[in-house]
């Protein structure tokens, strides 16, 4: 090779096999000549939990209707949203264009439960039983106000598409757990037709292709592509890889680039998951009692509740972050009905799931998380009438529930005003919240994510990945872990 046909890559890789090229590429890429090389993160905390399920509810849970219970809407039914409370805040197009903010009081019964005394409604029978595992946090607040920048900003710590989901994140830092599966698999619910769910939601981004969620789809083919076709037996299928693999590494040799070797592991992968994957989606091994457990739509591939009892299969085998998407949750009208059904959808499996990991065991070790992009308005979005109404996005305030090890069970964080509209502290005086400094009483988005990597055992500002010059982090340069959300 002449030095006229030396490329920078052939450069890193020659000299790489050396301490001395090693130094020099370490110290380019300091000085930013270079792009930080994708080697996992070392967990410099001590981990609490080994696993996340993220239970993910699109289209914005009216928490009104389920964890915030404020009387006052109901006392204040059809009156207006005071000009005080809404402070000048802004709103949708949606509910900018209407002459009036009616207040509106949620239809279902509350009630106390657990020896934490838990505001539950009548539509989450099965949160009761658990109620005094979960960790809720009723102060979570964003910026984005409509669903896709909101569920991008949640996923990925950006708005802006096209950064690496929080998986992929948790896979580039610490790595799989097992040879068999990947260490990020992503389940959604079918035949769900609200707000659409892209696959760059849980798209590795900027970081290596091997660190992005796998999607598991009910039926016979879980993983597109997986299954040898028509007159391919398996030993055909591990020569044509191994020769594969071999024009591979030649090719690698000659660009260095390392998305060629990713491309030999995910194959390898594939491979292997030829028999991995058929036993862990197989549900069939399920008991009776367990199907009852997770309900009746437990049975059935692709629902909601078949999804959680395969989670958890999928958090015994080692699977490190498992994502479920749940859509249905927009409720701009219609919302008593709409709300009881999703409700019927997900409470029971919801609770099961906790239930189960924790009569096993794995509770401990696993998070659990519940939550959506935003929550709803306390006022009504449209007419108001005696027996229907619906609510519009509102990302000042909302709930979401956390479970399982290094989280304190039992416990609500947070609170918000009388018309559960703005966040106030204990005292009930309002909270101005900023993302540039921790609010004690208040949970941004990226402190919820901080407090996340916090359980695993990652220091959210040394999770960095350098691409393009700038060094990335799926807090950016914000986020504060919530230390009193901690066990």
């Amino acid at each position: 090779m002449n030095l006229q046909s030396l490329t920078r890559r052939h450069f890193f890789g020659a000299s790489s096999a050396g301490l001395g090229g090693a130094a020099l590429a370490s110290l380019l890429a300091q000085q930013g000549f270079a792009d930080a090389p994708p080697t996992p993160a070392v967990a410099p905390l001590p981990a609490k939990v080994k696993r996340v399920i993220y239970l993910f509810q699109s289209g914005g849970p009216a928490q009104h209707d389920l964890f915030d219970y404020k009387p006052l809407l109901n006392q204040k039914n059809g009156e207006q949203l005071p000009p005080e409370v809404r402070g000048g805040q802004r709103l949708t197009g949606m509910s900018a264009q209407q002459a009036s903010l009616p207040l509106a009081g949620s239809q279902f019964k509350f009630a106390q439960h657990g020896q934490s005394g838990a505001w539950l409604s009548d539509l989450l029978p099965h949160h009761r039983e658990i109620a005094d595992d979960l960790c809720f946090v009723k102060s979570m607040w964003t910026e984005a106000i409509n669903h896709d920048p909101a569920i991008t900003f949640f996923q990925t710590g950006s708005q802006i598409a096209g950064r690496p989901s929080l998986g992929a994140w948790i896979s580039y830092g610490l790595g799989s757990m097992n040879d068999d599966l990947p260490s990020f698999i992503v389940l959604v619910t079918a035949n769900q037709g609200d707000q659409p769910l892209y696959a760059r939601l849980w798209g590795s981004g900027f970081l290596d292709s091997k660190f992005q969620g796998v999607q598991f789809r009910p039926g016979a083919e879980p993983v597109l592509y997986l299954s040898n076709p028509d007159g391919v037996c398996r030993s055909g299928r591990r020569a044509m890889l191994d020769k594969l693999s071999a024009l591979n590494r030649l090719q690698f040799e000659q660009e260095l680039d390392p998305e060629i070797e990713s491309r030999i592991t995910q194959y390898e992968m594939a491979y292997r998951m030829q028999t991995s994957v058929p036993d862990a989606t197989d549900l069939s091994q399920e008991t009776d009692a367990t199907f009852e457990m997770y309900g009746a739509d437990s049975r059935t591939p692709g629902t909601f509740a078949a999804n959680c009892l395969l989670a958890r299969r999928l958090a015994e085998r080692g699977v490190r972050f498992i994502q479920l998407y749940h859509q249905g949750w927009d409720h701009h009208g219609g919302l008593p009905a709409g709300i009881r059904e999703q409700c019927r959808e997900t409470d029971q499996a919801s609770a099961a799931l906790v239930k189960d990991l924790k009569q096993r065991g794995m509770l401990d070790d696993t998070l659990v998380i519940w939550g959506g992009e935003f929550g709803r308005t306390s006022y009504s979005q449209g007419a108001l009438t005696a027996n229907d109404y619906g609510r519009d996005h509102h990302p000042r305030c909302f709930t979401v529930w956390m479970a399982g090890g290094g989280v304190r069970p039992g416990m609500s964080y947070g609170a918000t005003d009388d018309y559960g509209y703005n966040i106030v502290d204990p005292d009930g005086a309002p909270l101005t919240p900023t993302k540039d400094a921790f609010t004690p009483g208040a949970v941004h988005v990226h402190d919820l994510q901080a407090t996340i990597l916090h359980l695993l055992g990652v220091d959210h500002t040394q999770l960095v990945y350098k691409h393009q010059g700038r060094r990335f982090r799926l807090t950016d340069v914000h986020g504060h872990v919530v230390n009193d959300l901690l066990a």
